[in-house]
């Protein structure tokens, strides 16, 4: 489910019964309008950790003061916790946020990793900061670190200055936003949920 500019060279083909679907986006999130919500200019920024990474309540609050710093405005998915949370000026947040409609207003992403997430990056074509918390993110982290498509931070090890700058690289004219975007058309006009359903159907008996 990785595109296949984010995979790594194999040495050893895979058979001829696996299937690249590149990505899948979920459509059902109803619409979300950021600019009724958060209007102004300048970058924009989404931070989510994932459904559980939000219920670190410190770590949250340590990204949403940094990323206060940055004076971009910044979408913060909080979480069922997120009475806890205190945003600053030019942010907006909600305990539950239609990810899906927000990432394509958005120009970066900060993220646990997880592989909704990344595919939605890629599917919309934007650079990525990555804070790994276990299993699937932690090799995503490093793919998208690896090859180009955004920043791995060390977890619960980064510094504040190591986030700045990243998100000052990234969002900068020489960040991965030119990159990526070219994978993001190509991603939204062969939609893999698509090609998933027709390699599906091809195992149904006629």
């Amino acid at each position: 489910m990785f595109p296949e500019e984010a995979d790594y060279a194999r040495a050893v083909p895979l058979g001829a019964t696996w299937h690249r679907v590149d990505s899948t986006v979920r459509t059902s999130d109803p619409a979300f309008d950021v600019e009724a919500e958060l209007p102004g200019d300048g970058p924009l920024i989404y931070l989510s950790l994932g459904s559980l990474g939000c219920m670190d309540t410190p770590l949250m609050q340590r990204f949403v003061g940094v990323l206060g710093r940055t004076g971009h405005r910044v979408i913060v998915s909080m979480g069922p916790r997120g009475d806890e949370l205190t945003l600053g000026d030019r942010m907006y947040g909600a305990a539950f946020l239609p990810q899906a409609a927000i990432v394509p207003q958005c120009d970066l992403v900060v993220t646990h990793g997880g592989n909704n997430t990344v595919g939605e990056c890629f599917t919309f074509g934007l650079p990525m900061i990555v804070h790994p918390l276990f299993w699937d993110q932690y090799d995503n982290a490093q793919r998208v670190d690896e090859l180009g498509f955004g920043v791995r931070l060390r977890s619960y090890e980064w510094t504040d200055d190591e986030l700045l700058a990243a998100v000052d690289r990234l969002l900068g004219p020489d960040g991965r936003a030119a990159r990526m975007r070219p994978i993001g058309e190509r991603l939204r006009s062969a939609p893999g949920r698509l090609r998933a359903a027709e390699l599906i159907e091809t195992l149904v008996p006629g």
